[in-house]
């Protein structure tokens, strides 16, 4: 398997999703993500429904190994501090103020190693009127303008899973990765800050170009309107989805796979922008047509006539359909204690090779003694200052 960031070293401080979601892609491409964690607790996901390996902690903590240090005391400062020297990249994803408190503050740690890169995430902001608000992730899509897209006006309740969290990972190791790249011109590290808020809005953009633009504020129904996606339910209960975008040739399609070719004559269908203007009319239409057939018929009619659809899987059937079979999605592993470990593998493949190769999230202190090791050996061949030596 290819592993473009083989050799780096990632010191992550995480705890629930938007730290260990940084740190686990970083581990996909191939670092040493150590993952540094309290003593007895461990990251507050790991007992989020009893246990020390919920299937919350499971999902961000692949591709990590796991030491436990209370950075309060002196010894395992100490540790840390030798961790530091090691490492190319430290992530935490504190509220403002509380990495100081555990000795991990920027300035500190930047005298222990010059050339880090000093990742920091939070939900608003170092600074500003809210950065020391808790930032979580319903509120940071709520601020952003995104879960206003979610929302159903006449049943308002929060939806879907944890993308401001997952997304906010993403655009952290998205900067890492460009400082990476920048220290290996200049040999100088960086401060790589995102929070929350500002992640969501920039995941946003489209929304918010729309507004700039025209003046149009979105709506949960306005990019479904333009590119004219449904949700249709099959005479066996079972969904599916359609996006129809702009080329007429897929309606010409569709309207041949549901045995209606005279659809598009009638006024309120007739081009893009009628269907457009009138997509509440064209759903009515759509609903009672699919309630003819299942849905495994409709699949095979729109494939035939190349229309744009999907089934609508849940995470029961999505993995089992013969293209993502065929991806080799899924993965699987041996943990030496917890069993097997099921995940969905990166989707990076490098010249074609696919990474299917994946470390079970650690438990809490699984590598102390080996992570310890190296830094003996380190200390031993010169390349890790000892704690006498500070």
């Amino acid at each position: 398997m290819v592993q473009p960031l083989k050799g780096i070293r990632v010191i992550e401080h995480g705890t629930f999703i938007t730290g260990p979601a940084a740190g686990m892609l970083l581990g996909d491409l191939g670092a040493d993500v150590i993952k540094v964690e309290q003593p007895v607790t461990g990251d507050p996901f790991r007992a989020f429904k009893g246990g020390l390996y919920s299937a919350h902690y499971q999902a961000y903590n692949r591709n990590k190994r796991s030491i436990a240090l209370d950075t309060k005391t002196a010894a395992d400062l100490d540790i840390f501090d030798d961790l530091i020297r090691s490492a190319d990249v430290y992530i935490q994803n504190f509220r403002p103020g509380a990495a100081e408190k555990l000795g991990a503050g920027e300035g500190r740690l930047r005298k222990l190693n010059p050339s880090l890169i000093y990742c920091s995430i939070s939900g608003f902001g170092a600074t500003g009127p809210a950065s020391k608000r808790p930032g979580y992730d319903t509120v940071a899509q709520a601020a952003s303008g995104f879960l206003h897209l979610l929302i159903n006006p006449e049943n308002p309740r929060v939806v879907g899973p944890a993308i401001a969290d997952a997304m906010t990972g993403f655009y952290a190791a998205y900067g890492v990765l460009g400082a990476l790249h920048e220290r290996n011109q200049t040999g100088v590290g960086r401060k790589v800050e995102v929070s929350m808020l500002e992640a969501m809005c920039h995941f946003n953009v489209d929304s918010f170009t729309q507004y700039f633009s025209t003046a149009e504020v979105m709506g949960p129904y306005s990019r479904p309107s333009a590119s004219q996606s449904y949700v249709m339910k099959c005479s066996d209960g079972k969904w599916i989805a359609l996006h129809m975008s702009s080329p007429e040739k897929f309606w010409h399609g569709l309207t041949q796979a549901i045995d209606r070719p005279t659809l598009l004559q009638d006024p309120r269908f007739s081009d893009r922008h009628a269907r457009i203007a009138n997509q509440d009319d064209m759903i009515i239409v759509l609903r009672e047509i699919f309630k003819e057939r299942p849905r495994s018929e409709w699949c095979q009619r729109l494939e035939e006539l190349d229309v744009p659809y999907a089934s609508v899987y849940d995470s029961s059937e999505a993995l089992e359909d013969p293209q993502a079979k065929h991806l080799q999605i899924e993965v699987r592993v041996q943990h030496p204690t917890m069993g097997e470990f099921r995940t969905v593998r990166s989707p990076v493949s490098y010249d074609g090779d696919r990474p299917l190769s994946v470390i079970a999230p650690p438990t809490l202190d699984e590598h102390r003694v080996e992570i310890l090791r190296s830094l003996v050996r380190g200390v031993q061949k010169g390349e890790v200052k000892s704690p006498a030596a500070k």
